[in-house]
């Protein structure tokens, strides 16, 4: 089993001086001629002998006569600075040690030395050669290093939890990462395990869980100071989710471990909550199970009642995960939070509305949906707000029961989703709700093929902001 909470800096970014290291120079198109004025003789023929032009991502390394890297450029085109052109580069330098030449803004800074760590990462865990990248670079005094190594170990702990397949990671595992986070930084944690979830009428968590081996169990982390507003971070942990008796095919079950990828984000984003001493309450809730078949599987037609008291006719077996939620989130209402946040890998309505790259969120609170976009836009980190319609409520009507868990009709169904959830979030609350992904499609540089962590440095700088320390 690998380390699930890692809280060591990352080897790829550090302070200090930079003696014996190449630098880089970041060249926008409208700065390219003036930056060739200050190049000497040599150094202009050979940005002319490579057709150096400033776009974005053209890079271009100039050696000494020993064959040292002296200088490397790389072209913005006429953007600014962002995480992946960064990660870019360093996945295609050789190993050394370099240093931003330019003077870089705060945020510039923050954001070049994470994706230069981000470059780094590799699921590598069962490997047997491991990652050996050893590019170095030294960050301008005015990066806030704690910030980012807290970005970078928050992050890589949500990739680390999607990739992990669920023969490593079911429910019994996902609760040892988080009795270990809770460990890490003198949080408190109960769970409540198999039969023990129905005597406490968490009936939606157990009816989904109950036909695995390992039992369903419901996660539940405190920390921080009794007096300080209360956020609470529920995550959608199904470890696996075949579709239950609504059996998806082989095809869809292929990443079908990434399903726990909610859980994974509330627990990276738990961690940078912790570390950073933000004036928080923080309690983080995980539903942990698996979707899986056997004698007593929850069927179609079932109708389970909630904790909050709602009794669900259950439509389809494979629209487990609101299901799982809605004891979460009517939990999370009882103690009136200044604000409860979802993360959940629910719709593929959600991808079909904006792609892999752009999760969703929903919330009826104005000022939320003004303020995560400004941050999202900062950090590099798409987010999109999506309606909550609420007339399209009516398409989880059911007949026999007071809501039935998927709609009428295949329209909107991340808004139904949203509004489902919506249902078991007591009034007057804050509440958001990310429909993510949590997993890259393909490789990029920085952002390998799995998993991923989506959302969560826009709200820990929405945080951070909000409830300094």
């Amino acid at each position: 089993m690998f380390n699930h909470v890692k809280c060591e800096d990352a080897n790829y970014i550090k302070s200090g001086s930079h003696k014996n290291a190449a630098s880089i120079r970041l060249v926008k198109k409208k700065d390219l001629s003036s930056w060739r004025k200050t190049l000497n003789n040599e150094q202009k023929a050979w940005l002319k002998l490579n057709k150096f032009e400033a776009n974005r991502e053209e890079v271009l390394i100039f050696a000494n006569a020993l064959g040292a890297i002296e200088m490397v450029a790389l072209g913005l085109g006429s953007n600014e600075i962002d995480p992946w052109v960064i990660a870019k580069l360093a996945a295609n330098l050789p190993n050394g040690k370099y240093y931003f030449k330019n003077e870089l803004k705060d945020q510039e800074a923050n954001l070049a030395a994470f994706g230069w760590a981000m470059a780094h990462y590799n699921f590598d865990h069962y490997l047997k050669d491991k990652n050996k990248n050893n590019k170095v670079l030294f960050v301008p005094k005015n990066c806030d290093l704690n910030r980012v190594n807290s970005q970078v170990r928050g992050t890589t702990l949500v990739r680390d939890l999607v990739n992990m397949p669920t023969c490593d990671l079911g429910p019994n595992e996902l609760e040892d990462v988080g009795v270990d986070l809770a460990k890490a930084f003198g949080a408190e944690i109960s769970v409540t395990t198999g039969d023990d979830l129905l005597t406490k009428s968490l009936n939606t968590i157990h009816a989904v869980g109950r036909a695995a081996e390992k039992e369903p169990r419901l996660i539940d982390i405190t920390w921080g100071d009794e007096k300080h507003a209360k956020v609470t971070l529920v995550g959608k942990g199904v470890c696996f989710d075949t579709g239950g008796l609504d059996i998806k095919p082989s095809g869809a079950m292929l990443t079908m471990k990434k399903d726990m990828g909610g859980a994974a984000h509330v627990l990276g984003l738990g961690q940078m909550i912790m570390e950073s001493g933000l004036n928080i309450r923080l309690r983080i809730l995980i539903p942990a199970v698996e979707n899986n078949i056997a004698g007593n599987a929850f069927r179609p037609g079932d109708i389970i009642t909630s904790y909050e008291g709602t009794t669900i006719e259950v439509g389809n077996t494979d629209a487990e995960g609101r299901l799982v939620l809605c004891d979460a989130l009517a939990l999370a209402s009882e103690e009136n939070p200044d604000l409860i946040i979802d993360f959940a890998t629910l719709t593929g309505a959600a991808r079909v509305a904006l792609g892999a790259d752009v999760p969703p969120f929903f919330t009826d609170d104005e000022q939320l949906n003004i303020d995560l976009p400004k941050y999202s836009l900062e950090e590099h980190d798409p987010l999109w707000p999506l309606p909550l319609y609420a007339p399209y409520k009516k398409l989880l009507s059911s007949p026999v029961a007071d809501l039935n868990n998927v709609a009428s009709s295949g329209f909107g169904g991340a808004i139904t989703a949203a509004l489902f959830l919506k249902h078991f979030v007591g009034d007057n609350i804050p509440w958001i709700h990310f429909d993510v992904y949590a997993w890259n499609a393909s490789a990029r540089p920085g952002r390998p093929k799995g998993g991923e962590a989506m959302g969560i440095r826009a709200i820990f700088e929405y945080l951070a902001n909000k409830y300094k320390a």
